[in-house]
């Protein structure tokens, strides 16, 4: 594609954007073929396999539409990018695994450390870096306001002390977007600050955790005295878990239509096997819940493109993305049974690894059952249960 349409990507009317794009899928269909996944390989063996696809989508402009020119984009809205993923999730190619961490990330970036955002995400978009949350701790479990990570003022930077858990990606990462107390632990969500904290740092160390399905897609990191640059410091002191609450906004929104895409595929995937009538209503019922969940995820990007802060309602998202993710699998589980447990083909060990996966969709990114309670409380207004 002639440079001069690429760098107008972004700005083009979303109908001529779409049939530049479907030409493109269309015609590289065999360089796309060779980032299909293999479930088989360890999670250091593929690190770099992802960061040469989103290089790839990259340079042909379309990783680039939809942000901002000051971090290498092509200008235009939160949509184009949705159309990307829409598009090769349709044509059946996985999207690379760095792009939901990035789309979680990098809005909530410019949004609070703009200068951070223009000096460190180029490399981020551009696949050349990979990042990590450090959000979760083991003894706050849901509740991330008991976090006891903790980071002191030292001069003219920061000495972060603390441990997380749950980090995806992070034995492989270059930087961590970290959440860490700056005040005392009874002040709670008020006293929580955001950092970007290089992973090299000395005192840095990130452990993997193999998960059941054999790779170290997980790890814990432990902070011993890691000194960072006052810079470093995501917003305002004390301001994390305003960061925190935004960034979820895009963690349940685009992540969600990342998602509700795949869902469609994997559907699509599971069809020419729905023979027996008993299996016929179980399709129609998870077709159902990912059509609902695209709906909403629609919804919630439209109005964060618009610029809107969406809040608790994004909750609602999250409960249609794991219930629809599990729907699609349990479908494919007993579609699939015998060779879903015995069969050892590339196939059906990634039909394996995926419905692996989802058994943890309705923990991860916020528990179910306090998306219950947060639906519950702040959107339909209804009165806490006493207990």
């Amino acid at each position: 594609m002639p440079t001069e349409i690429t760098e107008k990507l972004g700005e083009l009317p979303a109908e001529e954007f779409q049939q530049l794009l479907d030409g493109w899928i269309a015609d590289n269909a065999g360089v796309l073929r060779a980032y299909e996944p293999d479930e088989s390989l360890s999670v250091e063996q593929v690190t770099a396999f992802p960061r040469r696809y989103q290089n790839l989508l990259y340079d042909a402009g379309w990783l680039r539409a939809g942000w901002p020119a000051e971090i290498g984009g092509t200008g235009g809205s939160a949509e184009r990018r949705a159309q990307v993923y829409e598009s090769l999730s349709a044509a059946g190619y996985a999207l690379p695994e760095t792009l939901p961490t990035l789309e979680v990330l990098i809005p909530a970036l410019l949004s609070y450390a703009p200068e951070l955002a223009i000096r460190y995400s180029p490399a981020f978009l551009r696949g050349d870096e990979l990042w990590c949350q450090g959000f979760s701790e083991t003894e706050a479990g849901s509740d991330l306001a008991a976090m006891r990570t903790r980071a002191k003022r030292d001069g003219d930077g920061w000495v972060i002390t603390g441990h997380k858990v749950w980090n995806s990606y992070a034995s492989v990462s270059d930087r961590c977007v970290l959440l860490a107390r700056t005040g005392e632990q009874s002040g709670r969500h008020r006293t929580i600050s955001a950092f970007l904290v290089d992973m090299d740092t000395p005192g840095v160390q990130a452990r993997p955790i193999t998960t059941m399905t054999g790779r170290n897609e997980l790890s814990e990191i432990y902070f011993d005295s890691v000194a960072i640059p006052a810079d470093r410091l995501i917003g305002q002191e004390n301001q994390g878990w305003a960061f925190a609450m935004f960034l979820m906004q895009w963690e349940r929104g685009m992540y969600a239509w990342m998602r509700q895409a795949w869902c469609l595929h994997q559907l699509e995937m599971l069809r020419p096997y729905i023979t027996d009538a008993r299996f016929e209503r179980d399709f129609g019922a998870a077709y159902g819940r990912v059509t609902a969940l695209r709906m909403v995820a629609r919804r919630t990007l439209r109005r964060l493109a618009e610029g809107d802060f969406v809040g608790p309602e994004t909750s609602v998202d999250k409960l249609l993305l794991s219930s629809s993710e599990q729907a699609v699998l349990n479908l494919a589980r007993d579609v699939l049974r015998g060779r879903f447990e015995l069969d050892d083909s590339p196939d059906m060990h990634r039909w394996r690894g995926d419905y692996f996966y989802t058994r943890s969709s309705s923990i991860y990114g916020g528990a179910a059952e306090i998306q219950r309670d947060i639906v519950a409380q702040r959107v339909l207004g209804l009165p806490r249960a006493r207990g």
